[in-house]
Parts: structure tokens; C-alpha cells; sequence
């Protein structure tokens, strides 16, 4: 991440990312999320979702996600240990 972030908890970061999905896919059924199954592909995103996606975890979290991150916030773990630190 460009700017220095502390460690957060990581429920408040699954909370969050949680909210950012639902934002983009309010049918997403939280319980049946794979953290390690990839967002697009469980949810079926679009390229402009995903985008939305990664924009709204950038407002939950007061950061800037360099294009060559969003890989790292694909899936629920990638977010868990991108977003806090793990």
C-alpha cells in the first residue's frame, strides 16, 4: 500500500470488505463466501464490479490500492492479509 496502514482487526477488515461486496453484489450470501475462492468467480463480478469493489475496501479503509495490488484483495483471505497486516 502506498501510505502506512496499522494493523487492523481482522473482523472489522471482513466487515468492511463484506460491505464493499454487498455494495456491488447485494445478493452476496456472506456465509456461503470461500475466503479462498477467488470474488469474481463466486460471485460472477464483472470487471467494473471488481473496480467498484476495490474502490469502495480504498473508502472503507482511508487508503489508495495500487493497480498491481488488486490481485491481493481477489478473495477474503487475500483481503485479511493485505488489509491487516497478517
Amino acid at each position: 500500500m502506498d501510505q502506512e496502514v496499522c494493523v487492523l482487526d481482522s473482523e472489522r477488515v471482513r466487515d468492511e470488505v463484506v460491505a464493499a461486496l454487498r455494495a456491488v453484489a447485494p445478493e452476496v450470501d456472506v456465509d456461503a463466501l470461500d475466503p479462498e475462492v477467488n470474488f469474481r468467480d463466486q460471485l460472477e463480478l464483472d470487471s467494473v464490479d471488481y473496480l467498484n469493489f476495490v474502490l469502495g475496501v480504498e473508502r472503507a479503509f482511508g487508503v489508495q490500492v495500487p493497480a498491481l495490488d488488486f490481485p491481493r484483495l481477489s478473495c477474503l483471505r487475500g483481503c485479511l492479509e493485505y488489509l491487516g497486516g497478517s
